[in-house]
Parts: structure tokens; sequence; C-alpha cells
């Protein structure tokens, strides 16, 4: 697994890396001090992850993200910071962010969370995903209808249970399919509600009930 590390502050950097670089199975291929440099960085190496902070000097981590995400929807981007305000979440998670976890955060969880991320599942502190569910559930007025009658019954399906937190593989074999089919019936789901990332796809679907 191919990453990068994005954090303004040079102990951090280099803390994550050193730690990072015990696991046999993760490179580091640079670190930046901000996302500028981020997302310079994608360009050149093509990484697998990016692991973002978010309050820094010149272009933050969200902005950042977006601009990843835009350019390159392959690589994900995991943010692991100090910031749990709303603002910061929900901005995170809109810019196409796969997880949100905090600087607190055990160094295993860091790593199962990075692993876990690369097999598309989402990883959200739990502090941070109260106030997620909080805000979904205060805006959960929305029939579910309004959301299936955009998607065809197997896209549905499909997003029932990626908003359950499985990934391609297991969604596969809940419904019988391929993981290849799996894949386009995400993209065609993300198409349709003109989103760019299946951790924005579950919410919208907890959002209309489809959660549950």
């Amino acid at each position: 697994m191919k990453i990068i590390i994005c954090d303004d502050q040079a102990v951090v950097r280099d803390g994550l890396e050193m730690l990072l670089t015990l696991e046999k199975d993760i490179e580091v291929l640079g670190t930046a001090q901000d996302g500028n440099d981020a997302v310079e960085l994608v360009s050149k190496k093509q990484p697998d992850l990016v692991l973002m902070d978010l309050k820094m000097p010149g272009m933050n981590g969200i902005e950042a993200t977006r601009q990843i995400r835009a350019k390159y929807p392959e690589v994900k981007v995991l943010v692991l910071t100090t910031y749990d305000d709303d603002e910061w979440v929900f901005d995170a998670i809109r810019a196409g962010a796969s997880g949100y976890l905090l600087k607190d955060t055990p160094r295993e969880k860091v790593i199962e969370a990075i692993r876990g991320t690369l097999e598309d599942k989402s990883f959200v502190d739990p502090a941070v995903a109260g106030k997620l569910m909080g805000q979904v559930a205060r805006g959960q007025t929305q029939p579910s209808n309004l959301l299936t009658d955009k998607l065809t019954e197997r896209e549905t399906d499909v997003l029932r249970l990626l908003a359950k937190g499985l990934n391609n593989a297991e969604i596969a074999g809940q419904l019988f399919l391929s993981e290849g089919t799996v894949r386009n019936h995400i993209s065609a789901i993300l198409d349709k509600l003109g989103i760019s990332d299946r951790t924005q796809a579950a919410v919208i679907a907890i959002q209309h009930g489809l959660g549950n």
C-alpha cells in the first residue's frame, strides 16, 4: 500500500512515517507540509491513499482533498486531524474523504483504518460519527422514494448494503453478483446522485432511511 502523509507539523509527519514504515505492507512515498504540496506529490507519486491533516497554512486539507479526489478519483483520502468541529467534519466528507480520524486514535486503529479504506470501507472516529449521525437524524425528513426513484432496484439494493458499511466483495456476496458488477452499480449510483465518494452515498442513504 503506497501512502503519502500530509501535515504541517514536521514532528507529526516524521512520527507517522516512522510508525507506518514498520508495517511490511505499507510504503510511504513521501510527505507534504500543506495542501499544495500534497496535490503536487499525488500527481508525481500516484499513491493509493493520502493521510490528510485539515487545518494547515496555505491550501488546507479540505481543498486539497477536493482537488485530489477530482483529479485522481482512484486515490483515497483518510483524514487524520485534531479537529472534530461539525464544519470540518461535514466539509471533509463532502470534499470526498473516505474516513475521518482524530490524532489521539491509537496506532493500531490508524493502521486498521488505512487497510480498511483501501478495501472500500469507511472509518470514522466515534466522536465524529456521533456528530455526523446526529446531523443526519435531524435532517431525516426525506422519504426514501425521493432517492430510490433515481435508482434502479438493484442499485438501491447495493446502496442499502453500502450504507451498512459493507465493502464491494461483501456486497457481491450478499447479492450474488461479481465485484465488477458491484463497482459498476456504485459508479452509476454516484453519478445519479451527483457525488464523488461512497462515504457521501452512505450518508445520503441513511438520511433517506436506507441504512437501517
